[in-house]
């Protein structure tokens, strides 16, 4: 049925439905609790995470606060970080009415594609302050093997 509509009438309903996306899109964000992200299938992404690299390693730090260190679980698979965990709420209070309520709890993964290859087998994990840290040594380089072309 669009085939038939001249160019300047599917110009306007384009139009009009981006106004539309716009509208809803300032709704969600008004609720300033992530629907719009979930809505948007984009999803919240928690912890922040900062990925660092030197010459001899790679450092993954994770803000996660307010958690046990026995809360996590660090794995490397095919040079891919994946930390999951799950930040517990406190006890509920009673006759408390919340006037807000920000922080964040639930389970939670983060699978983080790490910039070079790196040896699975001596990770250091440590947790401090609420931030998770992650050292990985990086994979000693193989050499590679020059090949010089001949001009014939």
């Amino acid at each position: 049925m669009l085939d038939i509509i001249p160019w300047r009438r599917k110009r306007e309903i384009s139009k009009l439905r981006d106004e539309i996306d716009d509208v809803f899109d300032k709704l969600m964000r008004s609720f300033g609790t992530g629907l719009s992200d979930v809505f948007a299938g984009e999803g919240e992404i928690w912890p922040s995470v900062d990925v660092l690299e030197d010459k001899k390693k790679v450092i993954v730090k994770a803000e996660i606060p307010g958690m046990d260190p026995s809360d996590f679980d660090i794995s490397i698979s095919n040079n891919v970080l994946t930390i999951k965990g799950e930040k517990k709420q406190e006890k509920e209070e009673k006759d408390k009415n919340f006037y807000m309520m920000e922080r964040q709890y639930g389970s939670f993964v983060r699978n983080i594609q790490l910039p070079v290859e790196v040896n699975e087998e001596k990770v250091e994990a440590s947790y401090k302050n609420g931030v998770l840290k992650i050292v990985i040594p990086k994979k000693k380089e193989t050499r590679e093997n020059k090949i010089k072309v001949k001009v014939k």
